[in-house]
Parts: structure tokens; C-alpha cells; sequence
């Protein structure tokens, strides 16, 4: 007798919490929707400074899907190297922005460069083992890693593969320990950064080897890494986007030429 009293009220009860699951999934549903639509809005990159590499002759410009792969032309300076720079682009920054920035090693030291495209835009998402852009230049057979800001923090991590020469940090710094690698790393700092500021990639400094090349360049701010405009809560640049590309080029072409 007693099962068939409860039974009413067991059915009431699942009658109310249905609504109330129901408005949950949705409330999850559109926190999820929204996460995903503000992963697209990327920082694009300037179209001068796009374009610039698209119509260099030394520099080939290749889209795989996964990256986009610069590789120098016969017009280079120099040709393949053999060496090449698996580079993650930051936060919700279109790769083709970082295109002006390291296109000078490919046209001085002939070095390939891999430059990602990370999952939903953000590189902490994306898992992807480091083969998976390495695969886009077979005949490479030196790899370092790089990247600017979270993308150079995903960068520490693909530069515990074995497989990996050494690290290259924009305007970042590594959470895992690195410091008794073998890897040849170079830090680029700027000094107007607002965000990877110089102060925070000092600090971190115990992360990387004892013989890290780590260098401040005068007047760079965040931003001065890609060329994708103005980035909230960054400082303000004192060097022009030339200055800046032609600071960047001697140094990588330093590591990797």
C-alpha cells in the first residue's frame, strides 16, 4: 500500500527537478557556445606586414592546414639550412601576424618556420605531439621550438621532446622546469611589455638552463612580437615594427643560422 502512495510523489518530484536539469544544461550549454565563439575573435594580423612576405621573393609562404610553413626560395641568402623553428602563436593571435617577424631568418639563414595553428585559437588547448607540424618539413632535421607569450609557455613543453635542439621565447616564459636540459635557448624580452613583463621573465628566469642567451630589446612592448596591432593592457612601443623585425632577425639568426 505504501509503494503506491509514494509513487505519486516520487513522480511530482521528478515533474520539478526536470525543469530545473533542463535549465541547467542550457545555462551550460551557452557558457560553453559563448567560451567558443570568443576563442575566434582573433587579433588579426596587419595586412601590410602580411603582405610584405607574401610578395618577397626570397620567402616561400605555405598553408598546410595545421600551419603555415615559410621556407626561403632561391632568392634567399642563403638556402635550406636543414634547420628549422616550430613557432606558437599567442593567445588568440592570428598566426599570419608573426609572418613579418620571422620571415628575416628565413631569408638570412635559410631556417623553415612552422607556425601553428592552435586549437580554438589558444595553445594551452592544443595537445598535438610536435611531429604533427614537423611533418610539414621532411627534410628538416634540426628542430627548435618557439613561440610568443602562452604559445612560448606551450613551446616549454614540446621542448621536452627528445627531438628538440632548443627553445625560443617572445615576450614569455616557461611553467616546467627546463633548467638541467641541453637545450640552446633564446629569450627575447621587451622592455615596455606590459604583460610578459621583463620583471616576470626574470623570475622565471631559474626555469630555463644557466647558459640561456636571455636579451631585453629597448622600446619593444608585447605586441612588438607579431604585428597585429594594439593589445589591451600592453605598454606602449618606442621602436617601429622595422626595428623591432631587424632586432628579432640577428637574434634568431645568432641561434639558428
Amino acid at each position: 500500500m505504501s509503494d503506491v502512495t509514494e509513487h505519486p510523489g516520487r513522480l511530482r518530484r521528478a515533474g520539478r527537478l526536470k525543469p530545473i536539469l533542463i535549465g541547467i544544461l542550457s545555462a551550460v550549454l551557452v557558457v560553453v557556445l559563448g567560451f567558443v565563439v570568443w576563442t575566434q575573435i582573433v587579433m588579426q594580423g596587419t595586412r601590410p606586414a602580411a603582405l610584405a612576405v607574401w610578395e618577397d621573393p626570397a620567402v616561400s609562404v605555405t598553408d598546410v592546414g595545421d600551419a603555415v610553413v615559410l621556407t626561403p626560395t632561391a632568392d634567399a641568402e642563403r638556402p635550406a639550412s636543414g634547420t628549422g623553428l616550430v613557432f606558437i602563436p599567442g593567445a588568440k593571435v592570428d598566426p599570419y601576424a608573426y609572418l613579418y617577424k620571422l620571415s628575416g631568418v628565413v631569408e638570412e639563414a635559410g631556417v623553415t618556420v612552422v607556425i601553428t595553428k592552435p586549437t580554438l585559437n589558444l595553445a594551452f588547448f592544443d595537445q598535438r605531439p610536435l611531429e604533427t607540424f614537423t611533418a610539414a618539413a621532411p627534410d628538416v632535421d634540426t628542430w627548435f621550438v618557439g613561440g610568443h607569450s602562452l604559445g612560448g609557455v606551450r613551446a616549454c613543453q614540446l621542448a621536452e621532446d627528445p627531438a628538440v635542439t632548443g627553445l625560443v621565447l617572445f615576450g614569455s616564459y616557461c611553467a616546467n622546469d627546463l633548467s638541467g636540459s641541453s637545450l640552446e635557448v633564446l629569450s627575447l624580452a621587451g622592455s615596455d611589455d606590459g604583460l610578459s613583463t621583463p620583471e616576470k621573465v626574470a623570475d622565471a628566469r631559474v626555469r630555463l638552463p644557466a647558459d640561456a642567451t636571455m636579451i631585453e630589446i629597448e622600446g619593444a612592448n608585447h605586441a612588438s612580437f607579431g604585428d597585429y596591432g594594439v593589445q589591451p593592457g600592453d605598454g606602449t612601443a618606442t621602436i617601429s615594427t622595422d626595428e623591432a623585425r631587424s632586432e628579432i632577425t640577428r637574434d634568431l639568426v645568432e641561434l639558428l643560422g
